[in-house]
């Protein structure tokens, strides 16, 4: 029996069983069985290694990268154009966009990749199509733009939803907050902070010996389920955040609009007529959490043309001394800082300090 055929039964199992609490300990196991298979499929053995594929991998430029998913004639080619100026083959058949076609868009003084994705096809995670392809370089995005037709938004939404979760991309989520270790021996320990309201001892433990595993330390830090228990432990998950495109508004009337605005994480546009780009640029700018940090020479003004452009998470002093030349730190004393993440303007800081979006930073050197 093929991999995906065993995918197949178990899915099947899983839809017959009826969710209650004396079926959960079954269900765990499944759901464990099914992970584990799919990464199977996902990552196929022998020889070759199941690259990328022709055309589809595309080389990282900018400070951010933007995917591009979403089913055949879409718009998706259309926008880029819009957005970018980059010419993505536009038709008004399905499967136009048959490899990975990259551009690039500046704003606010930030220089972000864009990919215009190949259409996805449904079943994608399990290998029809080229979609393994297609959510592998996903994976590689800082964000990732869904891009829906506004007249059938909902029931592609759960579909496209079903085919990145299905490849280990879980979208506007946080990773759960589960620590988790192997030992050599002592059996499970399991501790808690908080009430668990979805897995007790047994659960945990049927799962942990799905995966061969009989001695851990596992804390939960919040109220996991058996999902998430599985997503820490198959450990190759990845947390992107996520924008509904909803295209085509110029198709519908004023009052479906105002329904459409009520759905999370998304924004109407009509990439034909240009129609919302900035408040979908502006999004953009709010989901990749950039900050802008302007450089100032010794008793010079700050020169706000051309920004240093970070990613928040990883925005210290250091970060910005390693982002302009990594020599500059050998020779480092301190930093004056002007702006939101300091008391008084300027402030003298260690390399240690994070900086806000819009400070301004004159290195001081060692003499």
């Amino acid at each position: 029996m093929s991999t995906y055929e065993k995918i197949k039964d178990i899915e099947a199992e899983m839809a017959r069983t009826q969710k209650n609490k004396a079926t959960s300990y079954h269900l765990g196991i499944l759901k464990a069985k099914l992970a584990k298979l799919r990464r199977e499929l996902l990552t196929p053995q022998g020889a070759g290694g199941g690259g990328a594929g022709v055309g589809f991998d595309v080389a990282k430029t900018g400070v951010a990268r933007v995917g591009f998913v979403g089913f055949p004639s879409v718009g998706k080619s259309t926008l880029m154009s819009k957005m970018t100026g980059t010419h993505s083959e536009v038709g008004a058949y399905e499967f136009t966009t048959l490899t990975t076609v990259p551009g690039v868009i500046e704003y606010k003084g930030a220089k972000i990749q864009i990919l215009d994705l190949p259409g996805i096809i449904e079943g994608a995670k399990d290998g029809k199509g080229r979609g393994r392809q297609v959510i592998a370089v996903a994976r590689t995005c800082s964000l990732i733009f869904i891009v829906l037709d506004v007249l059938k938004p909902l029931g592609d939404k759960r579909l496209i939803e079903k085919e990145l979760e299905g490849f280990g991309i879980r979208l506007n989520k946080k990773p759960p907050a589960i620590s988790f270790r192997k030992k050599e021996k002592g059996g499970i320990n399991m501790t808690s902070t908080v009430t668990l309201t979805n897995l007790d001892q047994d659960l945990v433990k049927a799962i942990l010996s799905e995966y061969k595993i009989h001695n851990a330390d596992i804390m939960f830090r919040c109220d996991a389920t058996q999902d998430d228990l599985i997503d820490i432990l198959e450990g190759n998950r990845i947390y992107i955040p996520a924008i509904y495109v909803l295209n085509k508004i110029d198709q519908i009337s004023i009052e479906e609009l105002d329904i459409i605005y009520k759905i999370p994480h998304s924004i109407p546009i009509s990439s034909h007529h240009e129609w919302n780009f900035d408040d979908l640029l502006e999004k953009m700018w709010t989901y990749l959490d950039l900050a802008r940090i302007y450089t100032k020479p010794k008793g010079q003004l700050p020169d706000y043309s051309a920004p240093v452009v970070m990613r928040r998470d990883k925005c210290t002093v250091e970060d910005f001394c390693n982002a302009i030349h990594k020599s500059i730190l050998k020779d480092f004393k301190n930093a004056l800082v002007w702006g939101t993440s300091v008391k008084h303007n300027p402030q003298k800081v260690g390399k240690e300090h994070v900086l806000g979006d819009e400070d301004v930073v004159q290195i001081i050197k060692r003499t």
